[in-house]
């Protein structure tokens, strides 16, 4: 007899399923860190690793956007043109770093087959942000919040497929100046 997939209720789901997916989603948001960074590196290397990660994490019609009464809206659909945006608007910065807060994991439906494996999923994310952006002079500070939906694809497994980062608050701040004195 063949094995066929059946849908999953979230509370019908071994714990130690439930922990693997919301780890293997977590981790979307975490690569997503570290590829914005490599981008802001901004050498040929860098953009093309940066790149390579959002190709891994996003889906190839991810709708990818920023919202916030002060930030600058952007909006791409695809993870090259989320790229080329995040590469062009990290471009003046000689560093960044993008520091992952809490994350909250809310998976909506898994489909198994009979032997265990997940044959497809959703889910949603939330997790919070503090980006630093440092030029020659001054530092901006950006504190967000990223709002994920994510589907789960045989043979590829979890990938972002809808992300608003959403700006809470911010601001910029000048570096240098005296040090104090021990």
């Amino acid at each position: 007899m063949a094995e066929t997939a059946q849908t999953v209720p979230t509370l019908g789901v071994s714990s130690e399923t439930m922990a693997a997916a919301r780890q293997d989603i977590e981790y979307l948001r975490r690569w997503y860190a570290k590829a914005t960074d490599l981008l802001g590196e901004n050498t040929p290397e860098s953009i093309a690793e940066g790149t390579k990660i959002y190709h891994r994490i996003f889906t190839a019609d991810a709708y990818i956007r920023t919202s916030g009464a002060t930030t600058q809206p952007f909006e791409a659909t695809g993870p090259d043109a989320w790229a080329e945006v995040a590469n062009t608007a990290l471009e003046s910065y000689v560093a960044t770093q993008h520091l992952i807060g809490t994350q909250i994991v809310d998976i909506h439906e898994l489909t198994q087959d009979a032997g265990g494996t997940i044959t497809s999923g959703r889910a949603s994310m939330t997790s919070y942000l503090q980006a630093w952006h440092a030029g020659e002079e001054n530092l901006w500070l950006f504190i967000g919040t990223y709002m994920d939906e994510v589907r789960f694809t045989p043979g590829v497994g979890w990938q972002i497929h809808d992300m608003n980062l959403v700006q809470v608050s911010g601001e910029h701040r000048a570096l240098g100046g005296p040090r104090p004195t021990p």
